[in-house]
């Protein structure tokens, strides 16, 4: 088993499951903190990368696409700090991080895990009920409905709507909009059968988000245990979950499918088969699947 103890938490791999267990330290995120303890399948993962710094470093850990409700429900909404996939390494655990990385990365060549898009959620979101507190009333989620009541600041169309009640199987999306400069964001709530597309303030499906921390921490909680629950981006038969993000920026040069890296990973594979660690039959199946990525 490998593992990487560091003040900003614990990464344990045991050749199946890449297990993440942040720091209570109060210098720990609280957003990665609420999350707790996350446990990522290997086929789950697209990639993992260890990035040396002045002092210290970093592992980051890219999942495949639409495998993890909560990555699809925060991506561009959350800083590199709130990011349970990524982890502050201490000066002098380099070596440890960097054996952490040829572990995981052996692991996925010997499985042959794709790096490609999930056709399905391989990790489940948030537990609930939760409950997330915006600018105008609170919106509650307890896995099959969801409740909105409204506060003293909310508009007068809200108010003459009064509270709202529905079930999870009239969503048909989500919308979170963060805040930005001096603009409200909102939480806007896709209802099936509504037709109406009102200003954030007067949607009664719809909380305003005064862009505090503490909105950012509770919404992506409460985002990623709605995904979860809806069907799957990639399900043909029912509507795609709506959930407006950034577009995911380009892959960087150098990642896992550079030819250097690549190049690397294979004469990795022929000193854990000379030393006996791989197999005949696990190297040469190992081998060709790097070749196929060349």
């Amino acid at each position: 088993m490998a593992e990487v103890m560091v003040r900003d938490g614990t990464w344990t791999f045991d050749g199946e499951i890449l297990r993440i267990v942040p720091s209570r330290d109060r210098g720990v995120n609280k957003l990665r903190q609420l999350l707790g303890e996350v446990a990522v399948p290997l086929a789950a993962v697209a990639g993992i990368a260890y990035e040396p710094g002045k002092k210290g470093g970093r592992l980051r850990l890219r999942l495949r696409e639409g495998a993890d409700p909560f990555t699809q429900a925060s991506r561009g909404r959350i800083s590199d700090s709130a990011d349970p996939y990524q982890l502050a390494v201490d000066a002098g655990r380099t070596g440890v991080a960097e054996y952490f990385v040829d572990e995981v990365r052996n692991a996925l060549v010997i499985e042959q895990v794709p790096d490609g898009p999930s056709d399905r959620y391989l990790m489940p979101g948030p537990g609930v009920p939760l409950t997330v507190a915006g600018g105008d009333g609170t919106a509650t989620f307890d896995g099959e409905s969801f409740r909105i009541e409204w506060n003293w600041a909310v508009e007068g169309a809200k108010k003459s709507a009064g509270s709202q009640r529905f079930p999870l199987k009239d969503l048909v999306g989500v919308e979170w909009i963060p805040s930005a400069g001096l603009e409200n964001g909102h939480l806007r709530f896709n209802v099936r059968g509504s037709m109406h597309k009102l200003a954030p303030k007067h949607d009664p499906h719809c909380l305003l988000l005064w862009g505090l921390e503490k909105e950012t921490r509770t919404a992506a909680l409460f985002i990623a245990a709605v995904l979860a629950r809806l069907p799957h981006p990639a399900s043909a038969a029912e509507p795609q979950p709506a959930l407006d993000a950034p577009a995911p920026a380009a892959p960087a040069a150098g990642g896992d499918d550079d030819p250097d890296a690549l190049l690397r990973r294979l004469r990795e594979l022929g000193d854990l088969h000379r030393d006996g660690v791989l197999t005949e039959e696990e190297f040469t199946v190992a081998k060709q699947a790097l070749l196929r990525r060349f």
